[in-house]
C-alpha cells in the first residue's frame, strides 16, 4: 500500500467533519474541565456504526468458536475462504483512521477508547471462556460499559511481572484478591476491570502464576480513586485501584483455569498497545506540521515570514520526513493485515520506539518554532507536546522497547 484509497479518504473526511463539529469545540472542557470523554466517544461509535460492526464481527467469531468446541465436522465454505485481502485491509484502515484523526486534537480520547475496546475486551476475547466472552465483551465493544486493564503497580514500573505484589489466594471455590494498581487508564470510572495479579501459594513471589480476574465496579472491597492530575492526556482519566479482601468466584478468573497463560496474554495486549502508538504518533505529527506550516507562513519577524528562514525550513523538512515515515509504517500495518501477518512483538516494539520518539521530537520542534506562543496553552502545540510524551512511557518505555528489539535479534525470549 502506497497511499490512501478513495474509500479511505472518504472515511477520513467523514471523521474529520465529525471531530470538527463534536470534539474540537469541546476541547477546553475535555482537557481542562474534567469532562469525561465517554459521551463523545459513544456518539462517534453510534454515528459511524463502529460498535455495531465490532459486535457483529465478535459474534461471528464466537459462533465459529462454539462450533469448534462442539466438534463441528467442518466449517462452512464461506468461513474457510475467510475475508478477502481488500476487506481485511479496509477493516484495518477503519481501525487506524479514527485514531489518526482524533489525535489531531485529542490524543487522550484514543487512550480512553483503546483501553476499553482493544485491551479490556481484547484480554477477555483472547483467553476467556465462551460464557465470559458472551457476558462481558459486547458491552465493552460498544462502550456501553467502560473497561480498564490493570497491571501497573506503584513499585513495579517496567518490571510489571517481577515486581508484582497483588495477590490471589484460594479460599474454597473462591479467590481472595488483595493489592493496588496505579496509572490505570479509566480506573476512576471503569465498569469492568481486568485485574492482573499473582497466585499466592506460599511460594517465591517471582515463581508465582500470573492470573487475570474480571471485576465489576462496586464490588465489595474494591476502591476506585478520583482521577489523578497528570502532565498530558487530560481527556483520558487515570486513577488508582485498591483491593482489600475482594472475594470472587471462579467464573471471574479469565479462562476459569489457573493454567491459562495470563502472562502471555498480557504480552499480546502490549503488542496491541504498541501498534496503536504508531497511528497516534502520526496524528500528532500531522497536526504539528499543519499548525507549524500555517504559523511559518503568517508569523512575520525581521520584515518577512519566518518560513523564509533556513532554520525554520529545516524544522519543517524534518517534520515532513517523520510524517512520511510514520505514514509508511501505518500503511505497512494495513498491508500486513490484508495478508493476515501482523507485526511480531519485536516489530511492534520497533514501530513504537520510532513513533514515540518522532512524535516527541516533532512536537518539541513545533513548540520551538512557535517560540513564546508555543509555550502558551492557547496554542495547540503546547497540548500536543504534553500528550506526545506519554508515548515514550506507556505500553513499555523506550528503554524496554530497545531491550525487546535487541533480545529478539539476539534470539532471546524477551519479556
Amino acid at each position: 500500500m502506497i497511499e490512501w484509497s478513495e474509500q479511505h479518504q472518504a472515511i477520513r473526511d467523514a471523521f474529520r467533519k465529525f471531530i470538527e463539529a463534536e470534539i474540537k469545540p469541546n476541547i477546553e472542557e475535555l482537557e481542562h474541565g474534567d469532562t469525561p470523554p465517554y459521551a463523545a466517544l459513544r456518539k462517534m461509535f453510534e454515528t459511524f456504526g463502529i460498535g455495531t460492526m465490532q459486535v457483529d464481527r465478535f459474534h461471528r467469531q464466537l459462533e465459529r468458536e462454539k462450533a469448534k468446541a462442539a466438534g463441528a465436522a467442518d466449517e462452512p465454505a464461506e468461513e474457510k475462504r475467510g475475508v478477502s485481502r481488500e476487506a481485511a485491509a479496509d477493516a484495518a484502515a477503519m481501525q487506524l483512521i479514527p485514531i489518526i484523526e482524533l489525535c489531531h486534537y485529542c490524543p487522550g480520547m484514543i487512550t480512553a477508547m483503546g483501553v476499553s475496546v482493544a485491551l479490556t475486551a481484547g484480554a477477555i476475547r483472547s483467553k476467556g471462556t465462551i460464557a465470559q466472552k458472551e457476558r462481558f465483551v459486547p458491552e465493552l465493544l460498544t462502550m456501553e460499559k467502560i473497561g480498564a486493564w490493570a497491571i501497573t503497580e506503584p513499585g513495579s514500573g517496567s518490571d510489571a511481572f517481577g515486581s508484582m505484589k497483588s495477590t490471589a489466594k484460594r479460599d474454597g471455590d473462591d479467590y481472595i484478591l488483595n493489592g493496588s494498581k496505579t496509572f490505570i487508564t479509566k480506573g476512576p470510572h471503569a465498569d469492568t476491570i481486568v485485574f492482573i495479579c499473582k497466585l499466592d501459594e506460599g511460594n517465591d513471589p517471582r515463581e508465582r502464576k500470573v492470573l487475570s480476574f474480571i471485576l465489576d465496579k462496586g464490588t465489595p472491597g474494591l476502591t476506585q480513586s478520583k482521577p489523578l492530575r497528570k502532565m498530558g492526556l487530560h481527556s483520558s482519566p487515570t486513577g488508582e485501584l485498591f483491593l482489600e479482601d475482594v472475594r470472587v468466584g471462579k467464573d471471574r478468573l479469565i479462562g476459569e483455569t489457573e493454567k491459562a497463560p495470563s502472562r502471555s496474554g498480557a504480552k499480546d495486549t502490549f503488542n496491541t498497545e504498541r501498534i496503536g502508538v504508531v497511528a497516534m504518533a502520526l496524528g500528532i505529527v500531522e497536526q504539528c506540521l499543519t499548525l507549524s506550516l500555517e504559523y511559518a507562513r503568517t508569523r512575520v519577524q525581521f520584515g518577512k515570514p519566518i518560513g523564509e528562514f533556513q532554520l525554520i525550513q529545516a524544522k519543517l523538512a524534518e517534520m515532513e520526513v517523520a510524517r512520511m515515515n510514520l505514514q509508511n509504517i501505518v500503511f505497512q500495518q494495513i498491508e500486513r493485515a490484508s495478508y493476515g501477518k501482523p507485526f511480531s512483538l519485536a516489530e511492534a516494539s520497533a514501530g513504537k520506539l520510532y513513533a514515540a520518539r518522532a512524535a516527541m521530537g516533532v512536537s518539541l520542534e513545533a513548540v520551538q518554532l512557535f517560540g513564546g506562543n508555543g509555550y502558551m496553552a492557547e496554542f495547540q502545540v503546547e497540548q500536543l507536546c504534553r500528550d506526545a510524551k506519554v508515548l515514550q512511557i506507556y505500553a513499555g518505555t523506550d528503554e524496554i522497547q530497545i531491550s525487546q528489539i535487541a533480545r529478539s535479534m539476539l534470539g532471546s525470549d524477551a519479556a
